[in-house]
């Protein structure tokens, strides 16, 4: 394998407990961010619905963990684990130039999105 190959990742199903549903309060209005520069298709990050909301009330609104843990419905290491996992993927996007999107964005998977062309042409 060379040097810039990457191993095929495999998913596994999801194992331990059951997923909780989470309260989100608002959604923003841009849902998709890209460098300026080309990126190939297919680099970007995915972040989910989630670790928006919790990068936004601990980040934006400086609420404790504990509070946005609360606000979502899900325990303090469920909340702990999610803030840390967008940050890695946000840090992963800014250091080596990808996209990020926001997954479950209504407007691209209905071609509406401004920010994805290429969406609107795959759903006509």
């Amino acid at each position: 394998m060379a040097d810039d190959e990457k191993p095929e990742m495999i998913e596994c199903p999801r194992r331990g407990r059951p997923r909780r549903a989470r309260i989100i309060a608002g959604t923003s209005a841009s849902r998709c961010y890209k460098p300026c520069c080309q990126v190939e298709t297919g680099q970007g990050i995915s972040l989910q619905p989630e670790e928006i909301e919790l990068i936004r009330l601990i980040d934006l609104e400086g609420l404790e963990q504990e509070e946005a843990a609360e606000k979502l419905g899900v325990s303090r290491k469920t909340a702990w684990r999610d803030l840390h996992e967008a940050r890695r993927k946000i840090a992963d996007a800014l250091v080596n130039g990808k996209g990020i999107e926001m997954a479950g964005c209504t407007k691209a998977a209905e071609g509406r999105c401004p920010k994805c062309p290429r969406d609107a042409a795959d759903h006509n």
